[in-house]
């Protein structure tokens, strides 16, 4: 709801600052506070709305979190050379946080 309310405010603000740059003239000294305050407007509501929608963006909703880091080794994987000999890669340790839901 929240979100759509203010895509619909970005909007309108944006439609009224169009608006109210095409109705005078660009003239030095005259208006300029007023499409200072537009522009600032339209920046100012775009960072709340980047703000609103990165809040809105959980990782994991509901009863559910992510616990304590766990890390395993895993071995590295084997071949066969053209010699006949086996050559082994090292391993590597890989970590993950598991999910927990209630």
């Amino acid at each position: 709801m929240f979100r759509k309310l203010l895509q619909s405010l970005m909007a309108l603000t944006l439609l009224v600052g169009v608006g109210a740059m095409s109705v005078k003239p660009a003239e030095a000294g005259n208006g300029g506070r007023v499409v200072a305050g537009v522009a600032a407007g339209v920046i100012g509501l775009g960072i709340l709305g980047a703000y609103a929608n990165a809040r809105e963006r959980a990782y994991y909703d509901g009863g559910c979190y992510r616990g304590a880091p766990r890390c395993e080794w895993r071995p590295g994987r084997c071949f066969y050379t053209e010699y006949g000999e086996r050559v082994c890669r090292r391993g590597y340790e890989r970590c993950y946080r598991p999910t927990y839901c209630d």
